[in-house]
């Protein structure tokens, strides 16, 4: 393949990737796993030393968790079983044997002895060649002069020396030392010279080995002596090599066995993390699919999650080298819990858990920390209502991490009354408060350029846009004070009922805030900013229907000019529908020639249909508001009248038909309505002209 269909192919790979989401989505998570992997593999391979016997060693090096000392453990096995002597088998027919040949020997002695007919020397050869134990013709000749006494009492010596000998067992190479014990043993006996010479020949004759060596059963009893020797632990906390100590085997050795030499990192271990990371990875993505489609979809959401894990695990690695208690989890679960949901905050802060493990060599403390850290600060911003909420939680965080530190030093017996203890007890509770603070820190910082990054709108900017010191919103008070305060009131009614129906509240008041700032650009048009002539009386309803719908345009204009997020626009836009501009279209049909029909369409605003609650609700509220203070006397049973009958007009009308609100919901709606509205515009006492005048004046008496 040249260059050029290289090229061909790689941009044919690109416009597939580009129309394809599913392509898209593959690709981001290939390249964030990659990622992720990389970075903790990084992690664990710069956490361990690369040392080398004999040299000195950089730095001193402490066990920061518990492991097997195997180079002290086989030592001591070794040393137990050597300490274990061999095991022989002891062969009974070699002393039968030898007490047979000892009985022929004196057998032969005595028949040569008692045989008739022969001289000495013939007798001497005879003996000689019955016995054929090496016998010379002195000793052949002591033996058979010797008196019947002696020579029962040689052999009755002679097998005791020998019974004694083989019942203590000879083994092959103890032979000659037993020979030579037996001949020592005979130079006691009180015979003579040569006959004692005789019986150390017959003793070197019948004395043979009787312990031969049982390899099966040394070996099995050396097993079972290392067996009984128990394994040695490096426990946390012991020094394994000090600065500048020179290097030997029992420290690499230690050192391999808590994973802390850098050629302990190899293919297995990488193999065993990409598969965990996998398994994560899947666990993720199967959850957002069947219970957070709209992020599973959402590419930008998919890459935020990604960055914002990226930014946790970089952290929590940096924190890791001062102590595993200061891993912050909760900063990354409070990003997700802000910026995407707390439901998808939850399962995140049990993946972070596995990092921490992970990160910190496996401590079950500091992924326990990390766990409970994780959880409580997503369950704590569920509802943030303002900023102050983020570092409430950091509080929440820091408190339950003490707790979690303290139940841990408890259940594993580590807290005493003692200098060290006391020492690492303080120190994990000083890290495990500033884990809390520093993760509500740094969400704060990180929260602005992530969601300016991304262009999402969280509770926390939608919190600095109900400020009232916004740019829009003090232009608006001073510009056009009606709709200033027909928008608090809006607002109002829009929080109360989206937390009726469980949208949302702060959302509602924000958008209800900003919904008419299009009537900044021609306030007096608008009734309610109206304090003397109203200019509609000087135009046409054509006209004026095109100038009251135009607010929407203009609104639009100004909130992009403004930068006010998507979702506040969208409300802008969609705040009164595709509805009927009813007062001037009555007024052009009184204006209108019979002759003539009068298109209504004319008459509507041209804006799209409400496609979420809170727009829907925002159109109402703002309906419902403006009818309620036009009414002369808004008692309780006409408001509740004039709620309902706009309510049904509207969703007749099918303003509401592209938003999920039910009509049970419509209900919560109206009541929520009527109770706020008739509190605001309840009936006043109407004191008489002369009592009212006889108040003031008891009034500037008084104060005179």
């Amino acid at each position: 393949m040249g260059l050029k269909e290289f090229f061909q192919w790689m941009m044919a790979k690109k416009r597939l990737i580009a129309a394809n989401p599913r392509w898209q989505r593959a690709l981001l998570a290939a390249t964030l796993y990659v990622l992720l992997l990389l970075v903790l593999h990084l992690s664990m391979v710069a956490a361990r030393v690369d040392l080398e016997v004999g040299r000195l060693s950089p730095r001193k090096i402490v066990a920061e968790w518990d492991a097997v000392d195997t180079y002290t453990t086989e030592l001591l096995r070794e040393e137990a079983a050597k300490a274990v002597a061999e095991s022989f088998d002891y062969d009974p027919t070699v002393l039968s044997s030898a007490q047979e040949r000892v009985a022929a020997f004196f057998k032969a002695v005595w028949t040569v002895r008692n045989e008739q007919g022969l001289d000495g020397d013939e007798r001497q050869a005879k003996l000689v060649a019955a016995t054929e134990i090496g016998l010379n013709q002195l000793q052949a000749a002591a033996l058979i002069e010797s008196r019947p006494a002696d020579l029962e009492e040689m052999q009755e010596q002679l097998l005791e020396v020998l019974t004694v000998l083989l019942q203590q067992g000879i083994k092959p190479e103890g032979l000659e030392t037993a020979r030579r014990q037996a001949v020592q043993e005979i130079s006691f006996f009180l015979f003579s010279h040569d006959q004692k010479r005789a019986l150390g020949h017959l003793s070197h004759a019948v004395i043979r080995p009787n312990m031969f060596y049982n390899a099966k059963a040394t070996s099995q009893a050396r097993e079972a002596a290392r067996q009984t020797v128990k394994q040695v632990l490096i426990l946390r906390g012991t020094e394994i090599v000090s600065e500048r100590e020179i290097v030997t085997e029992r420290h690499l050795a230690q050192l391999e066995a808590l994973g802390l030499l850098r050629d302990t990192i190899g293919y297995s271990m990488f193999l065993g993390l990409a598969l965990l990371l996998l398994v994560m990875f899947i666990i993720v993505g199967v959850y957002l699919f069947i219970f957070q489609p709209t992020i599973y979809t959402d590419l930008s959401r998919l890459t935020l999650l990604g960055l914002t894990v990226l930014i946790t695990l970089t952290f929590a690695i940096a924190a890791n080298y001062f102590s595993g208690y200061l891993v912050p989890v909760a900063m990354g679960v409070i990003l997700i819990a802000v910026l995407l949901n707390s439901s998808l905050a939850v399962l995140m802060s049990v993946i972070f858990a596995v990092f921490t493990a992970l990160i910190t060599g496996n401590d079950l403390r500091f992924m326990l920390v990390a766990l409970f850290g994780g959880l409580i600060a997503a369950y704590s911003t569920s509802q943030v209502s303002r900023r102050s909420s983020l570092t409430r939680t950091g509080f929440y965080v820091s408190a339950l991490n003490m707790v979690t530190v303290l139940a841990l030093f408890l259940y594993m017996g580590t807290l005493r009354m003692e200098y060290y203890s006391l020492r690492e007890f303080s120190l994990g509770i000083v890290a495990a408060v500033a884990n809390g603070l520093f993760s509500a820190v740094m969400a704060i910082g990180l929260l602005p350029y992530l969601e300016s990054g991304f262009r999402l709108t969280t509770a926390v900017s939608l919190l600095e846009l109900a400020n009232p010191n916004h740019p829009l919103l003090k232009k608006l008070l001073m510009t056009a004070p009606g709709t200033y305060h027909h928008s608090l009131v809006v607002a109002n009614l829009a929080e109360a009922a989206a937390e009726a129906v469980a949208a949302d509240p702060l959302l509602a008041r924000v958008g209800a805030f900003y919904h008419d700032i299009g009537k900044l650009k021609r306030p007096y048009f608008f009734i309610e900013n109206q304090l003397g002539e109203n200019p509609h009386e000087k135009i046409s309803p054509n006209l004026s229907t095109l100038i009251i719908t135009s607010h929407i345009k203009d609104g639009l204009e100004m909130a992009r000019r403004y930068k006010l997020p998507q979702i506040i626009q969208d409300i802008i836009v969609q705040h009164h529908g595709n509805s009927l501009v009813s007062y001037f279209y009555h007024q052009a049909e009184k204006c209108q020639d019979s002759k003539n029909q009068l298109c209504q369409d004319n008459f509507r605003y041209e804006a799209p249909l409400p496609q979420s609650k809170e727009a829907a609700i925002i159109l109402l509220a703002d309906s419902v508001e403006a009818a309620a203070r036009s009414m002369p006397k808004p008692i309780s049973g006409k408001v509740e009248g004039v709620v309902r009958k706009i309510v049904k007009e509207k969703l007749n009308d099918g303003q509401l038909s592209n938003c999920d609100i039910t009509l049970r919901e419509l209900d919560k709606v109206s009541a929520i309505f009527v109770r706020i509205l008739s509190g605001i515009y309840h009936t006043r006492i109407e004191y008489p002209e002369k009592e009212l005048k006889a108040e003031i004046e008891r009034g500037r008496k008084n104060g005179g």
